[in-house]
């Protein structure tokens, strides 16, 4: 698909040999807006991870097709808030791929913060502690950052939790700004009404891939239960998962590699909604 951004082949990413992304293959085509949905735990972080490197793949490959710049944003939870910095000082290490940690900054540079600040509705908090930040001011700084970062593939992990209706609409302005923009940008989500709304593409995870495609056909009632049935099923001792090469349900497999958006197609995964086994 000459059109990709990513590729994955037979992806499968974990922690201490336990896998939480199993088998997934498809493609997210470059200038998408995708949303990754899912129960907690079903892998949704752990994807985002497995893009951008921070874990490599058990299994499979994910591959960066058009070694396009990435910025990472990910969980409040994952952030040490009680780092001595300013709004302007995080703002500002979204320069850092350009400039390097020791670059000097030039006045363009400054101009740039100023501007991704007053985009997210904080101009005149250049100066304040960050942990003097609300959950939603937090997350309007960070939006910032990767303003300033310029990059071509967006990855945003569960921006919209413990902040208000107010700061969610501006952001979601922000996410569909840069997919006007044709940057690809993905984002894991728990509002499925917000999911509608807002997001194009979806993958439905429940640790397998479950659907993939255009929101409306992924966000069926009968691929949500399928998602819920096979999460419950899951358990701590689950065991390695093979890709059944030979399961014949019905349901297309893309074991191709390929996940065909410009046809706003769904790629159904099999059905497993017994629980896990050797698949």
């Amino acid at each position: 698909m000459t059109d990709a951004c990513l590729t994955f082949r037979d992806l499968t990413l974990g922690y201490n040999s336990h896998p939480a992304v199993h088998h997934l293959n498809g493609s997210v085509k470059a200038g998408s807006l995708t949303a990754v949905v899912g129960a907690n735990g079903s892998g949704k972080s752990t994807l985002m991870k497995g893009i951008v490197g921070v874990l490599k793949p058990m299994a499979g490959s994910c591959s960066n097709v058009r070694n396009a710049r990435i910025a990472y944003l990910p969980q409040q939870s994952e952030l040490d808030r009680t780092f001595p910095a300013r709004v302007v000082d995080l703002v500002s290490l979204g320069l850092w791929p350009r400039r390097g940690l020791l670059g000097r900054y030039s006045q363009q540079d400054r101009d740039e913060v100023s501007r991704a600040l007053m985009a997210v509705g904080l101009k005149g908090f250049e100066k304040r502690p960050i942990d003097t930040l609300s959950g939603g001011q937090l997350q309007r700084a960070l939006f910032a950052r990767v303003l300033v970062q310029d990059a071509e593939l967006i990855l945003l992990d569960e921006p919209f939790n413990a902040v208000d209706a107010k700061t969610i609409g501006d952001l979601v302005q922000l996410i569909k700004r840069w997919h006007g923009e044709s940057r690809t940008v993905m984002v894991v989500v728990h509002d499925l009404d917000l999911v509608r709304e807002h997001f194009p593409e979806t993958l439905l995870l429940a640790r397998n891939p479950i659907a993939w495609g255009a929101t409306k056909e992924t966000l069926r009632p009968e691929n949500l239960l399928r998602a819920r049935r096979f999460d419950e099923a899951w358990h701590e001792n689950a065991p390695w998962c093979e890709p059944d090469h030979g399961h014949t349900d019905g349901h297309a497999h893309a074991h191709d590699g390929h996940h065909h958006h410009e046809h706003g197609e769904t790629h159904d995964f099999p059905d497993h909604e017994s629980g896990p086994r050797a698949a």
